[in-house]
This record gives C-alpha cells, structure tokens and sequence, in this order.
C-alpha cells in the first residue's frame, strides 16, 4: 500500500493490507490475539454491527495491529476517529458486555465504604476475641451446667463461615484479556477489558468458568468481598469454578489448570 492510498484507507484495510504482505492469515491473527475469526473479519471489512462496543472493537484493532507490525497507538487512534460520527459510537456498551441489569452493579464509592465497614467488623471481632481470651480463670472454671444440650444442636462457634453474596464480578486492573464461558458449554465473554472496567458474571450462569493467562490483572469479587486471586502471575489458567464458594475458598477449590503462557 502506497503513501498516499494509506492515508485514504480505513484502519480495516491498513490491517488486512499488513496482513497479506506478511503472507499470513487471519487464522493466525486469531490463535496470537485470541481474537475470533468472525471479528477480525468484521473489522476488516468495517462491519461494525457485528462487532462488540467500541472500547473492545478498539482493543481487538491494537492487538491485531501489533501482530502485524503496525503502530498500536496510531492504528487506535484513527479507529476511534473513524468511529466519532458514526452508529457505532452511539451504541450504549452496556447493551453487549452488561448482560444483567446495570441497575444492580453497585457504584465503585459504596462497594469501598462496604469493604470499610467489613474491615471494621473484622477489627471488632479479632478485638473482642482477644479480650475474651485474656479474661479471669474464674470464668473457665465455672461449674458445667448438669443439663444436657438437646439432640443435634450444634455450636455456634462451630457453624460454618457464610459465603458472601451478590454479584460476581471481575475488574480489570490493566488491560487483559479473559474468557468467561459455562463448563463445556457457550461463551458468555471473550475479549480484553481496559483498567477499571468491569464483566458481570450473568446470574442465570449455571456452573461459569474463567481462563486467562495474566490473574494479576483482575480482581474479582463477589458481592463486597474480594476473592484471592486465581492463580500465579503470568500464568494461564482455565476452568477456574467462578461459584461464590469456590472463588472465596481460593484456588485449590477454584481447580484450575495452571500452565505457563506460550510465547507467540
């Protein structure tokens, strides 16, 4: 592509331009990005109806730039530009990524005042034990009541910790990519997310799993409460259980299959 037919061409055709001198395929483009080869055709050709919402068409166009040895920055930022006026830019993201209702994400200020009030309760907690066992020995040797505790009863100190509930959510903390799809079955995400930007995991997901090669790079909570991370940094992981339960057991409950990521 010469000077001046590539200042005149769309960020779709400076990409496949790149690509067919390089002599590769999209097919190759979607094994080192982990791009589906529907979308990297899509934004080829400017199909922007049958691509995601602009934040993530975006990213799709820097990583597919970068594979083929095009300036990342440039290539989106003459994609957002090519974007400004038209339809695509209209269509609210929420309608693609936001599978459940955007009324029940809580807002960043209150999950951190919960996540607060948490701390202090824990704090309380761990005050009040100590207190407790610093007490007199005259209240440890106080006489054993002779009536029997009734059938089955069990200690409350016995009882389970409860999982937390709500919404399981992952937050990007730089930009990643993840996949979130059901055991075995449909894919429910599939793409990069930018920092601070956030996927709902659909309630109505039956048994909803995650891989990703960088976990240092999220954060996922469920409810107010933050999960331990998923796995090593700079690790791929997969088939990590994103249940409540698991995900607040940490990763020998999560299960998921570590393995160093492969290098393109």
């Amino acid at each position: 592509m010469d000077e001046e037919t590539a200042e005149t061409a769309t960020v779709g055709e400076q990409l496949r331009a790149a690509r067919e001198a390089q002599g590769i395929t999209l097919e190759d483009v979607a094994s080192r990005t982990r791009i589906p080869t529907r979308h990297l055709e899509s934004l080829e050709l400017g199909e922007w109806a049958k691509l995601p919402a602009p934040t993530y068409t975006i990213g799709f166009a820097k990583s597919y730039a970068g594979v083929v040895g095009l300036d990342r920055r440039q290539i989106g930022e003459d994609l957002r530009a090519e974007m400004g006026g038209g339809a695509l830019a209209a269509r609210p993201e929420a309608q693609v990524f936001e599978p459940a209702d955007p009324a029940r994400v809580m807002p960043r200020w209150l999950m951190l005042a919960a996540l607060l009030l948490l701390v202090a309760a824990v704090a309380a907690f761990l005050y009040m034990r100590n207190q407790d066992l610093t007490a007199p020995d005259e209240v440890a040797e106080a006489p054993a009541t002779s009536e029997a505790s009734p059938a089955g009863s069990v200690p409350a100190s016995a009882a389970p910790n409860a999982t937390p509930t709500g919404p399981v959510v992952i937050t990007a903390n730089e930009q990643v990519w993840f996949q979130v799809r059901e055991r075995g079955g449909r894919n429910l995400f599939q793409g990069e997310l930018a920092p601070g930007q956030s996927f709902e995991v659909p309630a109505t997901a039956t048994a909803p799993v995650l891989r990703t090669g960088r976990p240092q790079s999220i954060r996922i909570s469920v409810g107010t409460a933050d999960a331990p991370a998923v796995g090593p940094a700079d690790t791929l992981v997969s088939n990590v259980s994103l249940a409540p339960t698991d995900l607040m057991r940490g990763p020998a409950a999560t299960a998921p299959a570590a393995v160093p990521p492969v290098t393109p």
